[in-house]
């Protein structure tokens, strides 16, 4: 069984939401959040990326920036824009980008279910991220971004989730991508009562996205337990800010690579070392985007590439090695490339799916990379198996869309 629980959500005024509400704080580097908070003093960047209001010489890492990002949160509550509802509920998070819509529960998960692995997980995590997430959450006293969390759908919650999505909702909102941001307040009784009996039901929950700040939360969680000589277990401090999605609902894109050079090959014999793993097709100036699995797409010297794995060059009953992004790592990134670790390699970098192809084609035809590939999305039936085995998927497999928004509800650990 899982435990989820209603909380006293800090939240932005209705007509205050379309100018607080931001992107999540890892998506958009630092001069890219200066420039969209630029003449809005009230965006929830500068709560969580408080950098922007900073010398852009001091160190996102710099004690400053996150006793800013303090001081920017309590402005925005002393003002009224942010307002604590009175007793603890749930709330209902609807989006919808294009004909695509997912709809989930917002409340608080447990610290215990974490540690337990009630609560799987598919992605090591780096210490240094772990750390930054941990003092952000200790110096505002608050769980500002939600741990994106799914489940093997149940209909009885689907139908409690509708129930709940009866009364008018309180946001309605767009952001990036024309994404439409809905949310439902939650506090009948009897209906969250019933939604905690059903979920305390399921085995298990999965991440989706936000390792970093369940493993920031957990950290926090035994911080303050060591320094609370009356800890219960029911304290704020042990639960974390989450949206749950129902595995049906979700959806990933493909998240994928560009590579710097080609390791002093030429085009050619690059080409030939390729055609050892993969049956490789030009396709010119044809924009080649994979339709299934352990295919993919390249683009080289203005030209798109469609290459197709060959049979017997990968395990297929291992839930890592049979993943598109194992695949092209295995057979072509090390082997060809001699990118042994993506994870630190400098001459790689990763691009998320809602950017398009043609991002790829311009990130090569700059100059700055030399090679780009498109990869067929990992599912979330491959992602829960991945946490289910206990094993931990390559960095950057998925890329989830539609991605929530910042500043919509927040979490107070007092």
């Amino acid at each position: 069984m899982v435990r989820i629980k209603p909380f006293r959500g800090m939240r932005p005024v209705p007509e205050n939401i379309s100018k607080v509400a931001s992107p999540p704080y890892d998506v958009l580097s630092s001069e890219e959040a200066r420039e969209r908070a630029k003449g809005n003093p009230l965006s929830f960047l500068h709560v969580v990326k408080p950098e922007i209001d900073l010398d852009s010489s001091i160190d996102i890492h710099d004690p400053r920036v996150y006793k800013k990002g303090a001081e920017n949160l309590k402005y925005l509550i002393e003002q009224g824009i942010l307002v604590q509802d009175e007793k603890p509920c749930f709330y209902i998070y609807k989006l919808r980008m294009g004909d695509h819509e997912q709809v989930g529960l917002v409340a608080v998960a447990s610290v215990e279910d974490y540690l337990r692995n009630k609560i799987k997980k598919h992605e090591n995590t780096r210490l240094d991220k772990e750390e930054d997430r941990a003092k952000h959450i200790e110096a505002l006293n608050a769980q500002t971004g939600p741990v994106f969390l799914t489940y093997h759908a149940k209909k009885k919650i689907d139908d409690l989730i509708k129930k709940g999505m009866e009364k008018n909702s309180v946001y309605n909102f767009t952001g990036d991508y024309d994404v439409k941001h809905t949310l439902y307040f939650v506090d009948d009784e009897i209906l969250i009562n019933n939604v905690i009996e059903e979920f305390s039901k399921i085995d298990a929950l999965y991440i989706a996205d936000g390792h970093h700040r369940s493993a920031a939360a957990a950290r926090v969680r035994e911080k303050r337990k060591a320094q609370n000589p009356s800890h219960s277990g029911e304290e704020e401090y042990n639960f974390f800010l989450s949206v749950i999605f129902p595995d049906t609902q979700m959806k990933i894109l493909d998240y994928n690579r560009v590579v710097k050079d080609l390791r002093n090959m030429s085009v050619e014999e690059f080409l030939s070392k390729i055609k050892e793993k993969f049956e490789v097709k030009n396709h010119n100036k044809t924009m080649y985007h994979p339709s299934k699995m352990h295919t993919f797409g390249m683009y080289l010297d203005g030209q798109w590439y469609s290459l197709v794995t060959k049979e017997n060059s990968f395990d297929s009953s291992d839930p890592i090695k049979q993943l598109d992004v194992s695949i092209l790592q295995d057979n072509l990134l090390f082997p060809i490339l001699g990118i042994e670790n993506p994870r630190i390699d400098k001459r790689i970098n990763f691009v998320g799916g809602i950017r398009g192809l043609k991002e790829l084609e311009r990130l090569v035809d700059s100059g700055e990379y030399r090679v780009a590939f498109s990869l067929y999305p990992t599912t979330i039936d491959q992602l829960m198996a991945v946490a289910d085995a206990g094993k931990v998927m390559p960095p950057k497999s998925t890329w989830f869309e539609p991605k929530l928004a910042s500043g919509v509800v927040i979490h107070m650990l007092d």
